[in-house]
């Protein structure tokens, strides 16, 4: 099976049902079906996750886990279009995958809802507030008032639960778990600490640190980035926080899609202002959990938001 046919394939649950989201309404975030761009890949049918799984797992990389997982990388333009990048398993990313138009989305939330290694949805937040779950073809409307969260991302489960965690910030800087339930709903939110608002920018997927729980990182305003490592403790998920190194805000998007190389680490992705994206590869190591950068891309300031 060719590399193109791999990736239509792998996106054939995230295009082509976009077509029948169209008549949900805007309030859930209308999907408009994606016309064909040069050198982007046309949707086809197929089984995406024993296609993630056959492509993740060639010429010998490991198999994705919860703790590195194998995620896309989605671009949304600011006219709506999304576009998908699949790992190629070698630190970079296949040829971008036109897939549909959202013109109310405002950020996204990738998510493996079942912890199986595979992405396997994603949670939108739109213009108006409302949060959306899109998973196997079918867009479901999960909460509204999430308009007042200003970054929201999924590091993976935080404690020993079946589903993943989301993670929330308002604009006072409260740092709010939500645990996700296997229909898509999600628990009532619990506390996970203050002072967040000193942080620009908030991600993580997986395990950095190498104790097989999932951490995230955060970059001060000082450009410093901080690594915090996950407990396992539901009630106090992460431990106290550890520098990783300055210099970080020659970026202006931290993007953490799990293991990017295949080789059993949970990666960091990082655009500059110039649209250079860079894989910060994970160590498994607490103490320096990333080799230095790699350029692996350009263009990537077209897109208004990654995820």
């Amino acid at each position: 099976m060719t590399q193109s046919s791999r990736r239509g394939r792998i996106l054939s649950r995230l295009v082509v049902p976009a077509i029948a989201t169209a008549l949900i309404g805007a309030t859930a975030g209308t999907a408009v079906a994606a016309g064909k761009a040069p050198g982007d890949t046309p949707p086809a049918s197929g089984s995406a996750k024993s296609t993630a799984r056959s492509a993740a797992v060639a010429a010998g990389q490991h198999k994705p886990t919860p703790v590195a997982p194998f995620f896309f990388l989605s671009g949304i333009l600011p006219s709506g279009q999304m576009y998908v990048y699949m790992a190629n398993g070698e630190g970079g990313f296949t040829e971008r995958s036109g897939a549909y138009v959202w013109p109310n989305f405002k950020y996204g939330i990738s998510v493996d809802p079942d912890l199986t290694g595979y992405q396997d949805g994603a949670y939108h937040v739109m213009n108006d507030g409302t949060l959306n779950l899109w998973r196997g073809g079918k867009l479901k409307k999960v909460a509204t008032g999430w308009g007042g969260y200003d970054s929201v991302f999924s590091p993976g489960a935080l404690s020993r639960a079946s589903h993943p965690d989301l993670l929330a910030r308002d604009k006072q800087g409260v740092l709010w778990r939500f645990r996700t339930k296997a229909d898509g709903s999600l628990a009532s939110r619990v506390k996970a600490g203050t002072g967040w608002n000193q942080y620009t920018q908030i991600t993580g997927l997986g395990d950095l640190s190498g104790d097989g729980k999932a951490d995230i990182v955060a970059r001060d305003k000082q450009g410093v980035l901080w690594l915090y490592r996950g407990t396992g403790d539901a009630q106090k998920p992460f431990a106290a926080r550890t520098r990783v190194g300055g210099g970080w805000n020659q970026f202006n998007k931290l993007v953490a899609t799990g293991d990017v190389d295949g080789d059993g680490h949970s990666d960091l992705l990082a655009r500059n202002g110039k649209g250079d994206l860079f894989l910060y590869k994970g160590t498994g190591k607490a103490s320096a959990p990333f080799k230095p950068k790699t350029r692996i891309g350009s263009g990537f300031d077209q897109y208004r938001e990654l995820f």
